[in-house]
């Protein structure tokens, strides 16, 4: 009898080809999407300055109150350059469109910077007086100026509004002025043998150029131009603070040196004039008793003369305006420099007239290389 022969077990299909290929294809579209989700995080201050979000986030100031909102504390600090101040006009806007708000306090850190953000800053801090007729009829607020360690030059003339002045004990402020530097390579391209060939139609269009020096007419009119951003600025420090000016801007005087050294040093500082609208800085002690601050004290002390000037009970909360902060900086803790180009060195180098602090030149050309275009906080 013959015995049956057992069949082999079923052989298992092969996965195949295409399986193969759908996991290849899959792992490249799943790597690309990643590689596409971390520069969509690592990029989001740029995409972000297209789409801004229309509120800044608020937060309440520590032991400030629990009731509604009254008072807001707006951060103005660094350079003062076109292109740079979003976030401060942000700051200003909420403050100004929100109701509850019934003062403002401007904390101010900033050496100034150029005429024309001093004097825009100016004029929106201005409407927050007012109440911006022409921003959809907000409600005026009080406003009292808190000055930090530097608020000189264009950071002193957009203060003006404020009905009080309060300054850090040990602070710098002051810098009433203006001025304008003009680089020139004229020796070192004649050195070198480099030459610039301009072909102009206007007797002084190339005034200003870097490869030659200015003409006794181009200077004066560079001069002309200096003197109307001065007279503004002087017009402006006199109708903000009035008689409380214990000089007049153009009025000169003696002040005794401080002469810290030993008593018997022989080198000690005779009496020198100055007058306010000088150009040059102010410390605290000086600046109040010639009249340019108010009172000396911290940032609170300039909150609690907010609430008396607005009538604000102590329940009456303060808030502050925090910028949004792109994924990569919360995770990295710093802003990308986005503005370092070409272009940028190009405005940086562009001649403009300042309302700074004196000796802040190099900071102010690093401000304008370092810049993002977008939020620029405190």
């Amino acid at each position: 009898m013959s015995q049956d022969t057992p069949s082999p077990p079923p052989q298992k299909k092969g996965l195949g080809w295409g399986f193969g290929f759908s996991l290849l294809l899959n792992g490249l579209l799943l790597g690309a999407g990643g590689v596409l989700v971390a520069l969509f995080w690592l990029l989001q201050p740029v995409w972000s300055g297209l789409f801004p979000t229309s509120q800044l986030i608020e937060r309440t100031r520590p032991g400030s109150g629990t009731a509604k909102p009254g008072i807001a504390v707006i951060h103005i600090s660094g350079m003062l350059i076109e292109g740079a101040l979003d976030y401060t006009y942000r700051q200003i806007e909420q403050a100004a469109a929100d109701p509850n708000i019934e003062a403002v306090v401007l904390r101010v850190n900033s050496p100034g910077g150029t005429m024309t953000s001093s004097d825009e800053l100016h004029r929106r801090i201005s409407l927050l007086l007012s109440g911006q007729p022409d921003r959809n009829r907000a409600p005026k607020k009080a406003l009292i100026a808190s000055f930090g360690a530097l608020a000189a030059s264009g950071a002193y003339y957009l203060a003006m509004p404020a009905s009080e002045i309060v300054i850090d004990r040990v602070g710098i402020t002051g810098s009433i002025g203006v001025f304008a530097s003009l680089p020139t390579v004229e020796e070192l391209a004649k050195r070198n043998g480099f030459a610039m060939q301009t072909i102009k139609q206007g007797e002084i269009k190339d005034s200003g150029s870097p490869f030659k020096q200015l003409s006794t007419k181009e200077r004066q009119v560079w001069q002309d131009l200096i003197d109307t951003s001065y007279v503004r600025f002087v017009d402006v420090v006199e109708k903000g603070r009035g008689n409380r000016l214990k000089k007049g801007l153009l009025e000169r005087f003696d002040l005794k040196p401080v002469n810290a050294g030993p008593p018997d040093s022989p080198e000690k500082a005779a009496p020198y004039q100055r007058y306010l609208a000088d150009g040059g800085i102010y410390t605290t002690q000086r600046a109040l008793e010639l009249g340019l601050v108010d009172q000396i004290g911290d940032l609170d002390v300039a909150i609690q003369k907010a609430r008396d000037v607005a009538g604000l009970d102590a329940t009456r909360k303060v808030i502050e305006y925090d910028r949004p902060r792109a994924p990569a900086e919360w995770a990295l803790g710093v802003q990308a420099p986005w503005g370092n180009s070409p272009a940028a060195l190009a405005d940086a180098l562009t001649p403009r007239v300042w309302a700074m602090a004196p000796g802040m030149e190099t900071a102010a050309l690093l401000t304008i290389l370092g810049r993002t275009g977008g939020f620029s906080g405190p």
